[in-house]
């Protein structure tokens, strides 16, 4: 169980995937290949099953190929402990084919390649570990895809929030939600039964929800650079024209996640079309996706530290005031609000070797991945001071034409009994007290 949810929980990273795939599919692909190896050796041979010697064999863990009586085979330690330790150093295993057929491994494998000492540690304290942190992200892209739903439809209710910067903001809110949405359908059709029939999944659905995933995955990361890129040249450049530019950042936002993924797939499918594409050993093929979305986070960091830059600068300007401590004070403020709208957090391991505090970077990835939609939803709409105010507005508005409905059908039951309601009369005499203010005007203050 921990080996599969290990390569579910691996590819939410920009890692190369050759070292998640879990032991399962590992084990599954050693076998295929022995037996490949055993036929070719056999008719290499002229062998049969009734030819004097040991056959070869798959004991589960290694391919022996055929032997003649008295002949001793070396095999190292198998593919799947190398992978997960790659610091051992190469050892053998040995076995005489006698006339009673194969002797037992020599050195035994719990010796050679510590296999009881892994089954123990992945059996124990993997299952635990893996399952809290899918269990913690799931949380986090469920309380995300909530918050970021209600943020939506705020900013697209209110007509006065309707502007360059929370149209952006809006697309950074889909491009979330299209992410969590992604990962629950991905968990949901692969990694749903815990066994290792996924392993052998290839059919065309299985990888366009892969391609969708990635897809997602690319956009988000995209639509934070263009944050980042918007609100520098807001800082930079007095005047500009915002639709204009807008309709560029849509291109780059959504376009250009298309074009990289579509890449992908293409190449996928001509040089390397093996599984559900959901491991990647084609480290090569793996940067299509993950040079643009590292690029993109570099340079949101670059970005991030001018905006700091021409922050401290107009802080500390003469007609901004206030003494050093509050100047900080402001100044660690942007900063932290920052940093979820830029994705900083992505750069602490965006070039670190893929076996390098891989649990460290799962929990850090994410658990603060899976949260940043919630956190960009509070801090962009439910804290953002416009959006405040227009929801005050818009709930004193109600309860005055509740208020006023309430009196009215006390005041005149025959008309509110008409069907009369009290905001359709509520508009009738404001506009006849206008017209009443109106024709008390002089004609000369009407001409002018």
């Amino acid at each position: 169980m921990a080996s599969i949810l290990q390569a579910s929980l691996a590819a939410f990273l920009l890692l190369p995937m050759a070292t998640t795939m879990h032991s399962d599919c590992i084990f599954k692909k050693e076998q295929a290949m022995c037996l490949e190896k055993i036929q070719r050796a056999n008719d290499l041979m002229g062998l049969n099953d009734s030819s004097p010697g040991c056959p070869g064999i798959w004991d589960n863990l290694t391919c022996w190929k055929p032997a003649h009586v008295g002949e001793m085979v070396l095999v190292s330690c198998p593919e799947f402990f190398r992978i997960f330790n790659p610091d051992q150093n190469i050892r053998v295993v040995s076995r005489n084919c006698t006339e009673d057929g194969w002797s037992e491994p020599f050195p035994h494998y719990v010796d050679a390649c510590g296999f009881d000492d892994y089954d123990e540690y992945e059996s124990g304290d993997q299952d635990y570990y893996y399952l809290s942190v899918k269990a913690l992200y799931t949380v986090g892209y469920s309380t995300s895809l909530v918050t970021l739903t209600t943020a939506m439809v705020i900013l697209c209710r209110f007509r006065k929030l309707h502007c360059t910067r929370n149209f952006i903001h809006m697309n950074l809110f889909v491009s979330f939600m299209l992410r969590a949405i992604s990962v629950f359908i991905k968990d949901w059709i692969l990694y749903a039964e815990q066994d290792s029939n996924h392993c052998f999944i290839s059919t065309v659905e299985c990888k366009a929800i892969m391609v969708f995933f990635h897809y997602c995955v690319v956009s988000n990361y995209f639509w934070l650079f263009i944050e980042g890129l918007y609100l520098f040249t807001l800082l930079v450049e007095t005047f500009f024209p915002e639709r204009r530019y807008f309709y560029w950042y849509t291109i780059i936002g959504w376009g250009t996640p298309t074009v990289c993924v579509s890449v992908w797939a293409m190449l996928r499918l001509y040089f390397d079309d093996t599984g559900c594409w959901d491991m990647n050993d084609n480290t090569a093929l793996w940067w299509v996706i993950k040079g643009p979305v590292v690029g993109s986070i570099m340079v949101n960091f670059v970005l991030f530290i001018g905006i700091i830059v021409i922050l401290v600068q107009k802080l500390q300007s003469p007609d901004m005031g206030g003494n050093e401590s509050s100047i900080y004070l402001r100044l660690a403020r942007s900063t932290l609000l920052l940093i979820p709208l830029f994705g900083i957090h992505y750069t602490v391991f965006a070039f670190s070797p893929e076996n390098v505090s891989k649990r460290e970077r799962l929990v850090f990835e994410l658990g603060l991945g899976s949260f940043q939609g919630f956190v960009v939803a509070v801090l962009y709409c439910f804290l953002n001071g416009e959006v405040q105010a227009e929801i005050k507005r818009k709930w004193r508005s109600w309860k005055v034409n509740r208020y006023f409905a309430v009196d009215f059908k006390h005041r005149h039951p025959s008309l509110a009994s008409s069907g009369v309601n009290g905001g359709t009369q509520l508009s009738i005499l404001s506009k006849s007290s206008s017209q009443i203010r109106m024709s008390g005007l002089p004609a000369d203050n009407l001409a002018t």
